[in-house]
């Protein structure tokens, strides 16, 4: 039996029963995330990003393990770090290439100062299966996708399965691409596509989010044009493993 709910920005489709209540952030979630120590680029990006209406839309707990799938520098970590709170765990999945261009001590001296980070320089799906409680996938399925086609696409969401305990959760969020476009070269994905794909792996997609959508961006400049400022249009899942 399902139910579909439509609430401020976002769809969510019910399986009733399997989806447990939401608990609240942190008290502290918002003063971690203001603190001085955060970095003042990280805090730029908030206004786009979201990110006390996203951990909201995951459901992220106090406690929690959950990995940060191609980290980065960091942006989701810090945030994902300030939602699980002291007791909780973020695997930062930097991979290999982390260590090739010396940013393996960037990763590590965020864990140090974080405190209940542990950086991850191999591929998600060499992290031991059911190790999560939730993963943040952010734009970077695209690029599985486009580069090496289905094949490469379903292998990285192979790894974001693999690792979620049953019941576990993911936040699938990407830049939003049109039917027709040279995606590739803009490092875009049409929902529709990630949806067909999602669904393919044997994920449930129990919420969808517009609260990352923009009519700034057109869709016809890369992802990464200065223009954009990185504030792209951008699709937003919570999609589940059964």
């Amino acid at each position: 039996m399902h139910a579909f709910v439509k609430k401020a920005g976002f769809s969510l489709l019910l399986s009733l029963g399997a989806i447990s209540v939401a608990y609240a952030l942190p008290a502290d979630f918002m003063d971690k995330l203001e603190a001085d120590s955060r970095p003042a680029e990280d805090k730029a990006r908030d206004g786009a990003r979201r990110p006390y209406q996203v951990m909201e839309l995951l459901g992220v707990q106090e406690g929690w393990t959950v990995v940060d799938v191609a980290a980065g520098g960091g942006w989701f970590t810090r945030v994902i770090s300030a939602a699980v709170g002291p007791n909780g765990k973020v695997l930062s999945q930097v991979g290999a290439r982390a260590l090739q261009n010396n940013n393996g001590q960037a990763a590590r001296d965020m864990a140090a100062a974080l405190g209940n980070v542990e950086p991850i320089f191999t591929d998600v799906a060499e992290i031991p299966a059911g190790s999560a409680d939730a993963a943040v996938t952010a734009l970077n399925f695209h690029d599985a996708y486009n580069g090496r086609g289905e094949e490469g696409g379903q292998a990285f969401l192979k790894g974001l399965y693999d690792v979620l305990k049953p019941g576990g959760v993911a936040l699938f969020i990407d830049h939003e691409g049109d039917d027709g476009a040279d995606n590739r070269a803009l490092h875009r994905i049409p929902t529709e596509v990630a949806r067909a794909q999602i669904i393919k792996a044997g994920f449930q997609i129990v919420a969808e989010s517009d609260i990352l959508n923009t009519t700034a961006d057109d869709h016809t400049l890369s992802s990464s044009d200065p223009i954009l400022g990185r504030d792209t249009d951008q699709f937003l899942f919570i999609v589940r493993k059964p």
